[in-house]
């Protein structure tokens, strides 16, 4: 499969990683209004082992987190598909997941909804994914927001398996795509 996919919409630009934009996803993993609804901030070595993780993937199946460039900023973000590796409450195993994580100054532009779409049109015409999920924590009403703009409806909620038990962050909602 092909690594090198950009994809690209009016406003936006899904693009490689490139060895300058670690500077920019550690900063952003580091800011705590960024990571509020995650288990908290990275650390530049967690950072670094993501972008790791996100290559690897990249790789192994040819998708996966692009960067999100648009005019105003080279590193918005990113935005992607991912194999989600582990199981989802009604859904059988390997779905494939669209989710993004920006930069504050990229909040509330529409860059989420339009790069995630880009991901969606991708995931169905090039990889022939029939059903594309997304979920966030229960808290997170504008990663709602961005899922039912790009046509997805709730099927569900759960407790996300890789967050400890007892945290704020792990009642999560289920998004998914109508079945192809």
């Amino acid at each position: 499969m092909a690594t090198d996919t950009v994809l690209q919409g009016p406003r936006v630009l899904l693009r490689q990683w490139r060895p300058a934009d670690r500077d920019a996803f550690a900063a952003m993993n580091a800011n705590p209004e960024v990571m509020r609804h995650f288990v908290g901030p990275m650390s530049r070595a967690e950072s670094d082992a993501s972008v790791e993780r996100m290559a690897d993937h990249h790789a192994r199946l040819g998708y996966g987190w692009w960067v999100l460039q648009t005019s105003e900023l080279e590193f918005a973000g990113f935005v992607g598909l991912a194999e989600v590796t582990f199981e989802l409450p009604g859904l059988s195993a390997g779905q494939t997941q669209v989710g993004w994580r920006l930069l504050p100054a990229a909040w509330g532009q529409g860059y989420a909804s339009e790069a995630a779409a880009l991901c969606l049109d991708h995931a169905k015409a090039a990889l022939a994914v029939p059903q594309v999920v997304s979920f966030t924590t229960l808290g997170n009403v504008r990663s709602m927001a961005v899922m039912r703009r790009i046509g997805m409806v709730e099927i569900g909620r759960f407790e996300h398996p890789r967050v400890p038990v007892g945290h704020t962050v792990r009642p999560h909602v289920l998004y998914a795509t109508p079945p192809a």
